[in-house]
């Protein structure tokens, strides 16, 4: 079996139930599911080492896969894995199946650019903290981006980034959750002077009700 950070190749479980699933991680195996669309459920095994040093990859994460099932092909987007409390052991994984038609919700990470060369860096010497490190986005399947760049050349104290500020790729749109316009980064000075947006809250949460 075969994994990389593009394709995955697996064999359907016949075995189900905790003693199975426990009988098939101790042979070196990571139990999974395939779910979505018009299929029904499908119970998979993919071999251990290879979906472990997957899953260190941030793209796998946040693109497209190619899963290879009973010699069959269709794509699929990583949707939860669970791990071993204390050990480098995958102990589930599911994958979700993508239409190629339908708009689909998923999180991409955000890759941030300029921070050195911003003014909060170079001329306040400030600390630069990301409040957000992904956000949920709706595309098709083709034009899901793998990341999101947010750039931080005209980060200031006192004019943080938000999401306003972030460009987007053509057919992808910000699915928003309660905030309008959340806060990405901010800059703060090493005695304490916070973005314009962070006092006022702050300022806020000082005043009596």
């Amino acid at each position: 079996m075969k994994i990389s950070t593009s394709h995955v190749v697996a064999s359907r479980r016949e075995t189900q139930g905790t003693g199975a699933s426990r009988r098939l991680r101790r042979s070196g195996k990571v139990p999974g599911i395939v779910y979505g669309g018009t299929n029904q459920p499908v119970s998979i095994e993919m071999d251990h080492n290879p979906i472990l040093l997957a899953l260190k990859v941030e793209a796998f994460h946040s693109s497209i896969l190619s899963l290879e099932l009973d010699g069959k092909s269709e794509q699929v987007l990583l949707r939860d894995f669970q791990m071993h409390p204390f050990k480098a052991q995958v102990l589930h994984v599911d994958f979700q199946r993508v239409d190629a038609n339908s708009k689909l919700h998923t999180r991409v990470p955000l890759h941030f650019i300029g921070q050195e060369s911003s003014p909060a860096v170079k001329l306040e010497g400030a600390i630069v903290s990301h409040v957000l490190n992904d956000l949920e986005v709706s595309c098709l399947p083709k034009d899901l981006p793998e990341f999101l760049e947010v750039d931080l050349s005209n980060l200031t104290v006192a004019h943080p980034v938000h999401v306003s500020d972030i460009k987007l790729p053509s057919g992808v749109t910000l699915v928003a959750h309660g905030q309008d316009n959340p806060v990405v980064a901010t800059a703060t000075k090493a005695g304490g002077a916070a973005s314009s947006d962070d006092a006022a809250a702050q300022d806020g949460a000082e005043k009596p009700a």
